[in-house]
């Protein structure tokens, strides 16, 4: 899952990061309202991470902006703030969540977890396409009933797939999915093919069909039929 953790408090920033990335989310870091839309314009993100009180404006105005956009991000707002009215304000312009600082760093873990989930597959803990089945609470994959031991990277690259079948992904949307904005600094994106040979690999001996088509000059497609 790949997050934007829009907060100017250095420390709190630090922690949550720290956190989410041994959890094995891809998170990257804003710490004004020009840096976050800079980030937005640039990448997509599963989730948003967002601090209503910014020193270069309303957090707010970010969230307003994001939802004109018809997009599939989920957004957390996370405020020292516990106003009744500054939380039903972001819930009425489109916030999945609200969390009051301080918050417990697991809490957050849950419920990102839980709007991953509603936005992507109806909620659902257990994930199953055809004899694929994946367990999103235990972050375990199991084909035909039998579990199929994935790195993090293979497992959030599968769930990738599985939340946009039959759409074609192009390498560098899956490498930013998988390393965030880390991958401005590498000469390739070839560590893609490898993961997705990988990934293929281990389905396929597990006894699951070949799902995964590379699409020429384009990228790849997790398709619902096979052909």
């Amino acid at each position: 899952m790949k997050l934007l953790l829009i907060e100017d408090n250095a420390e709190l920033a630090d922690n949550v990061y720290t956190y989410l990335t041994k959890e094995g989310y891809v998170c990257e870091l804003a710490a004004s309202r020009r840096e976050a839309s800079n980030k937005l314009a640039a990448f997509e993100y599963d989730v948003i991470l967002l601090d209503i009180m910014l020193p270069d404006g309303n957090g707010m105005e970010i969230l307003r902006e994001l939802k004109k956009e018809e997009t599939n991000t989920g957004l957390i707002i996370i405020s020292a703030k516990n106003a009744l009215d500054d939380r039903v304000e972001g819930l009425n312009l489109g916030a999945d969540d609200y969390l009051t600082k301080p918050f417990h760093l697991s809490e957050l873990n849950a419920r990102l977890k839980a709007i991953y989930r509603r936005r992507h597959f109806d909620g659902k803990q257990s994930i199953v396409f055809k004899e694929i089945e994946v367990d999103t609470l235990q972050q375990e994959v199991s084909v035909h009933g039998h579990q199929v031991v994935l790195t993090k990277k293979e497992y959030e690259l599968l769930l990738y797939f599985l939340a946009n079948k039959n759409r074609v992904l192009t390498k560098q949307s899956i490498a930013e999915h998988l390393w965030g904005d880390h991958v401005d600094f590498l000469d390739s994106f070839d560590f893609v093919y490898q993961h997705i040979k990988n990934l293929r690999k281990k389905l396929t001996k597990a006894g699951a069909q070949d799902y995964l088509s590379n699409v020429y000059g384009m990228g790849y497609k997790f398709r619902e039929v096979v052909s």
